[in-house]
């Protein structure tokens, strides 16, 4: 029957009525980027790692080496974008030496399409493949699941609608290698100031037929500068209302051993106390 099947429906109502949670789209926290320009292509991305609201790492490496040609930004889980990428690296290498040639784009993103739609998006890998090979330059993104685009240019990421506004708006055909660096950095910074999974910095990779060449840290919008003023406050700003203190021999008086034994449970490892 062609259309969408909802015959799980009333499966899934069953199992959620039994207490079993219902799957939630997850935010994968990243802005990252990709434009393909007249002789090579551009990924770039920002350099904040979150855990929940807590900014675990301000400048965290999303863009990854799979091959000399071939480089990937990543989005989603820091652990499976870095493993995932390592891993078909290392089969693309293998790949190379058994053929005798340079690795294509195109089987890098065959290999993570078939790897990442094995697992059905338990490997929260997306990725944006970039790189030039014998037939050309190549820009593809891989989702979660293994599905795949090719584009001249692509988002991925929380900050993918802001850094999408920007090209939709700047981009043209046929820009030249300082244009297409310009243009992924301004899409880059749109997520860093519009979306708060995203922030620091802006990383960048240029991939010619020649060599790769990556841009740590190729614009430091959120550097840390000196305060404006000195926060330490003098003793005795703070006016003290009522002070009192007890002594340890006093301590008998204020706190009863037999209730505090009585209360302490038998079982189970005994509590270490400093004394």
């Amino acid at each position: 029957m062609p259309g969408f099947d909802f015959s799980n429906y009333n499966r899934n109502a069953a199992l959620h009525a039994r207490g079993v949670p219902l799957p939630k789209a997850t935010s994968t926290g990243t802005t990252i980027v990709g434009c393909i320009y007249d002789g090579g292509v551009v990924i770039a991305a920002d350099t904040r790692a979150t855990s929940g609201p807590i900014v675990a790492d301000k400048n965290c490496e999303k863009l990854h080496f799979i091959a000399p040609n071939i480089w990937c930004a990543g989005a989603g889980t820091a652990a499976d974008t870095e493993f995932t990428t390592a891993l078909i690296s290392s089969q693309l290498e293998l790949h190379s030496l058994s053929t005798g040639r340079k690795p294509r784009v195109v089987t890098c993103m065959t290999m993570l399409k078939q790897h990442l739609f094995r697992y059905q998006g338990h490997i929260g890998a997306y990725l944006v493949v970039a790189g030039v090979d014998p037939t050309g330059t190549h820009l593809f993104t891989v989702h979660a699941h293994g599905s795949t685009d090719k584009l001249p240019y692509v988002t991925m990421g929380s900050g993918s609608l802001a850094a999408m506004s920007v090209f939709e708006t700047q981009w043209k055909p046929q820009l030249n290698k300082e244009e297409a660096m310009k243009l992924c950095s301004q899409a880059i910074e749109a997520g860093i100031w519009n979306d708060l999974g995203s922030g620091s910095n802006v990383d960048l990779a240029v991939i010619t037929p020649e060599k790769t060449t990556l841009h740590r840290g190729f614009v430091k919008p959120n550097e840390r500068t000196q305060k404006l003023k000195s926060y330490k406050f003098k003793r005795g700003t703070t006016a003290v209302l009522n002070e009192k203190v007890i002594k340890k021999e006093e301590m008998g008086n204020y706190i009863s051993v037999v209730e505090l034994a009585e209360e302490t449970p038998a079982s189970g490892d005994k509590m270490e106390v400093d004394t």
